[in-house]
């Protein structure tokens, strides 16, 4: 059988590590070609088309991320998600032609065991692309973590980004009462309201988070789904009914530019008088969470419960990879920025942006 490997395929490695908030994570990538490895018995060569660009990829070029995942090793692809066609194969579970979803990242090409690869259920998509979002993450907190139910009045920080937008509309499908987001700006509100049917939004820059949720949810909030931290997690504990529940996925307060905003503090009387649950979680991406996660999502999407917008920001160039590492730059330059779906096939290539650079994770 002739390797797959013959068109000199490439990816993106970390060059360098991040030194602090002020390093661009575009100026510690390097582009080379790949390693050309013949397959093995059991594995696959997969041709990627979509690759995701998340917010945690620039904390995992830092050399202690302090995040529950490990760093990207120095001279090693940036791994991440990614969906492609299988080309060649050796093993008797996945076919030539199967489009699969994966975490080998940054790479024209991957090669590895039928077992790293998951068959995209296009039945339950418009596209494949649909597939590359952080809606295993927002599924995983929302429904698993906080137990989302009817009546339940939801607040989300962070609600512009890449999980916080999934995590409110989740609960809306689920039956909430009311789902409040936060964000940074008019604009982000709006499309909070307007384009992803949250109830309400809340704009942290104009007054007082708690403030704005007493009057908002004057019987109090009963689930927090938290991607900031901070004062916004201050208020939420103020703001939160009895036995509300909190699960904690994030603290970009914290995360984007520094400062001490994963450190936010707990009024611990309010917390016991009020029997607040507060539910810190990470998610591991197992193939059942993928699962359950696929299928409620295509059923809300062709139900016009959830929705998954892409408007597209185009570089161009012939390379198949010189516009990854355009779109790396522009997505990873912003103050905060959520989950980039970019197009690697030659020429152009698109980037498709889920409430990226242009609306921030908050």
């Amino acid at each position: 059988m002739t390797s797959f490997l013959t068109t000199n395929p490439r990816e993106i490695v970390l060059a360098s590590y991040r030194t602090g908030a002020g390093t661009l994570p575009s100026t510690c990538v390097h582009l080379q070609n790949q390693n050309q490895v013949p397959l093995q018995p059991g594995q696959v060569a997969v041709r990627n088309e979509f690759m995701q660009l998340t917010a945690v990829m620039a904390d995992l070029m830092h050399e202690t991320p302090g995040l529950p995942m490990p760093a990207y090793p120095l001279g090693e692809p940036l791994w991440g998600g990614a969906v492609g066609t299988v080309i060649e194969s050796t093993s008797a579970d996945l076919a030539v032609g199967t489009v699969v979803q994966h975490m080998k990242g940054w790479q024209e090409e991957s090669t590895d065991d039928a077992s790293a690869f998951y068959p995209v259920p296009l039945e339950y998509l418009p596209g494949r692309e649909y597939v590359l979002n952080q809606g295993v993450t927002a599924y995983h907190g929302m429904v698993d973590v906080a137990g989302v139910r009817e009546g339940d009045v939801v607040f989300v920080s962070g609600a512009a980004g890449g999980v916080g937008s999934l995590a409110g509309q989740i609960a809306k499908a689920r039956g909430a009462a009311k789902v409040i987001g936060s964000a940074g700006s008019a604009e982000k509100v709006r499309y909070l309201v307007d384009e992803l049917g949250f109830d309400a939004g809340i704009n942290y820059k104009d007054s007082s988070v708690e403030e704005q949720l007493a009057e908002l949810a004057p019987e109090g909030i009963s689930v927090f789904f938290d991607t900031v931290g901070g004062t916004q997690f201050e208020a939420a504990v103020q703001a939160a009914a009895p036995g509300a529940r909190f699960a904690l996925c994030g603290a970009l307060a914290g995360q984007i530019n520094g400062g001490n905003g994963g450190h936010p503090r707990l009024d611990v009387m309010s917390a016991i008088v009020k029997q607040l649950v507060i539910l810190p979680f990470s998610t591991h991406h197992t193939p059942d969470q993928l699962a359950v996660w696929v299928s409620h999502y295509g059923q809300w999407l062709a139900e016009v419960k959830i929705v998954f917008p892409t408007p597209s920001s185009t570089a161009v160039s012939t390379p198949p990879l010189t516009p990854w590492t355009d779109s790396f730059r522009a997505g990873t330059g912003a103050t905060s920025w959520s989950a980039c779906t970019h197009e690697a096939p030659d020429p152009p290539a698109d980037c498709l942006l889920h409430g990226a650079a242009d609306r921030g994770a908050g």
